[in-house]
């Protein structure tokens, strides 16, 4: 009886043993890695609580009321507009592009800019690139217009959403209140250009043009006849080959003309009207001229609402919609517009338009030109 006593005891004993030994080999060993794969999640999924003020919400519960989780495009957004302002830089710099990257900062470049004081913006327009909403924005935003700037304003606080504003007020300077850095002092000028948030768009050149030709010469708007009844005959008098065409401007017209090392002559007769097809670097002297951020057409839904944020206005307007897919290049819609073409003229406009491609990173369409 006293054996069995014994031997019970010394399994409790055994028992007892194991379960310390078992403990210390976990306090010991599988804590560190636990650690270090949890470590390894909150690195990549939220900020360290290092500083963090009491009371303050940590990243991840920040994210909760959207619902969402951000993707890695919106992660390197950031990156995307740094790169394509030191590409810009990079261009600039480069002597044996300097005739096609560089411009003087005129008037006419000037005319192309409009002014946000309130919010301190300056947007260069670039016209065929989405600019209507751009301007729409900003007409919202200076609060339609300054009554010391415009004694009779037809949009006086008519218009406090963009949906509301008509499409011949945009485009009436008397009329929709957005000043153009012309309009300044020397000095104010200056001031600005140091100060102020600057953007503009670009998209691809090929397909501006193309965009341009539809808009004033096929799909004419019938407050804008100029451009059928003046500028186009002008061109088909100088650059059709065949005179006993009778049709009105087609493409070839257009790319011929533009693509002329002597086109100036003819600019200066059609006056501001060019501006639907001038290069971006006669439009807003990208090397002159610090960009805050350059957007891209083509990736517009990403593009618009960084602008908005990094010009301190994400919460007081929105972009308007972008309806699906219109802001995709369409390679198929280029080759059918430069068909029939001949490769002289195509390559002669690619030699005044390589500034643009080069500077905003376009792809050369060797598609066209080979």
């Amino acid at each position: 009886m006293h054996h069995q006593w014994l031997l019970l005891a010394a399994c409790f004993w055994v028992i007892f043993m194991f379960m310390v030994a078992s403990k210390f080999i976990t306090l010991t060993f599988k804590d560190p890695d636990a650690y270090s794969s949890k470590e390894e999640v909150l690195f990549l999924t939220a900020m360290p609580d290092t500083g963090r003020l009491r009371g303050e919400k940590p990243f991840l519960e920040e994210l909760k009321p959207t619902e969402k989780v951000l993707s890695d495009s919106q992660l390197v957004q950031p990156l995307v507009y740094l790169e394509r302002l030191e590409l810009i830089r990079n261009v600039c710099r480069d002597e044996a592009l300097k005739n096609l990257s560089h411009t003087v900062v005129s008037k006419f470049v000037l005319d192309r800019i409009f002014v946000c004081d309130k919010h301190k913006i300056l947007f260069c327009q670039t016209p065929k690139v989405g600019n209507t909403q751009w301007k729409k924005v900003l007409i919202v935003l200076n609060g339609a217009c300054s009554a010391c700037r415009v004694s009779h304003c037809a949009v006086r606080g008519a218009f406090p959403s963009i949906e509301e504003i008509p499409e011949n007020v945009v485009h009436d300077h008397e009329k929709n209140g957005l000043p153009r850095l012309s309009s300044f002092s020397n000095a104010e000028i200056q001031k600005r250009l140091k100060t102020y948030f600057k953007f503009f768009i670009v998209r691809d050149p090929f397909e501006r043009l193309i965009s341009a030709f539809k808009d004033k010469f096929v799909h004419n708007p019938r407050f804008e006849p100029w451009y059928r009844h003046e500028i186009a005959p002008g061109i088909i008098r100088k650059y059709r080959r065949n005179r006993t065409e009778t049709r009105g401007i087609q493409f070839e017209d257009f790319v011929r003309y533009l693509g002329d090392p002597n086109h100036r002559w003819l600019d200066l007769q059609f006056g501001d009207h060019i501006i639907h097809w001038v290069t971006y670097v006669e439009l807003c002297a990208p090397c002159e001229i610090t960009y805050s951020v350059i957007g891209h057409h083509e990736t517009l839904e990403d593009d618009a609402p960084y602008i908005l944020k990094e010009a301190g206005i994400d919460h007081l307007v929105s972009y308007p919609t972008i309806p699906p897919g219109i802001t995709v290049y369409n390679k198929t819609k280029v080759e059918h517009y430069f068909l029939g073409i001949s490769k002289r003229d195509i390559r002669r406009l690619y030699a005044r338009f390589q500034g643009d491609f080069k500077l905003f990173g376009y792809q050369k369409p060797d598609f066209l030109l080979n």
